[in-house]
């Protein structure tokens, strides 16, 4: 968008210097050879701006020079001028009001995500994830100190005793990467439908472990446990993190597609479409079958346009 609005006013610039410039006849360079390169630069723009092929005409051409009657004036150079510098300027504005309106789209959908975190996040439950044994947390006791025990699960707060004792029984990996024996075991918990623990644990992880590879999975399992908890508009936030801060991560097309999946369940079709549309212009080459077919699924759903 930055390099559409440059290079937008760099061609605004040089019209401006042209219709300032004395006149032909007084000039080097000959109307012809300064229009033609004014169209070069045009025609670079485009394809700077639209790499995979513009919405607009790919190539800026000569108006046809209309037959001249015999007895009839011809058209001056000026009038012939002035036609293809208006076409320009058309073809320029154009571009500019597409870069604008794609711009204002995308800052309507990050304010609207920027209130549902605001919203929602205020509303969540509190997880209780309790703290790894460490040194100096053993009772005052003049006999040696047992092996230290394994760090305790997260345990949502108000469990019962039946769950406490379920949800320890999820095994904690440990082999040595931390990183990923934290997003192992939120994944269990997870599987196993304990879902408060596995977002408690999932969140801990992405928090501490948010420049590492494994941030990209974490941060989208975590919103699968927000909506297979009836919480989709928790679950759109943590999608769409997850994709704006992790747009090259394992998970960020996956987290696009479930993001359309939380903002139907939300009622919101159109701002599905727009995160579909999204979806197809980033990944579209490179997504999976599956995630293909829950985009198309999305769509007919919303009612989206073609």
């Amino acid at each position: 968008m930055r390099n559409a609005f440059f290079a937008s006013h760099l061609l605004l610039g040089a019209v401006a210097l042209f219709a300032l410039a004395p006149p032909a006849g007084a000039q080097n360079v000959s109307v012809d050879v300064r229009v033609d390169r004014l169209e070069k630069e045009m025609r670079a723009v485009q394809r700077k701006v639209f790499p995979a092929g513009a919405p607009l005409e790919a190539e800026i051409t000569r108006p046809a020079t209309p037959q001249v009657m015999p007895g009839s004036p011809a058209s001056t150079p000026v009038a012939d001028l002035t036609a293809r510098v208006n076409a320009l300027e058309s073809q320029l504005a154009s571009i500019t009001g597409q870069v604008e309106e794609n711009s204002f789209k995308l800052k309507q959908l990050e304010d609207a995500f920027n209130r549902y975190k605001a919203e929602q996040e205020s509303r969540a439950p509190q997880v209780v994830v309790p703290p790894a044994a460490g040194p100096g947390t053993a009772a005052a006791d003049p006999a040696p100190a047992p092996r230290p025990a394994a760090p305790k699960p997260a345990v949502a707060a108000g469990a019962t005793e039946e769950r406490k004792t379920a949800v320890a029984a999820i095994e904690r990996p440990s082999t040595g990467n931390e990183a990923d024996d934290a997003y192992t075991y939120g994944f269990r918990l997870w599987g196993a439908k304990f879902y408060p623990e596995a977002q408690a644990q999932l969140k801990a992880t992405v928090d501490k472990y948010g420049s590492s590879p494994v941030a990209s999975k974490a941060a989208n399992l975590l919103g699968r446990a927000y909506l297979d908890d009836g919480k989709p508009a928790l679950a759109s936030v943590a999608f769409y993190e997850n994709y704006q801060k992790r747009p090259k991560g394992d998970r960020a097309p996956d987290s696009l597609a479930w993001l359309g999946e939380a903002l139907l369940q939300l009622k919101k079709p159109a701002d599905a479409c727009k995160v579909y549309a999204e979806l197809e212009q980033v990944y579209g080459a490179t997504l999976s079958s599956g995630l293909r077919g829950m985009m198309d699924k999305g769509r007919a759903r919303a009612k989206c346009s073609a």
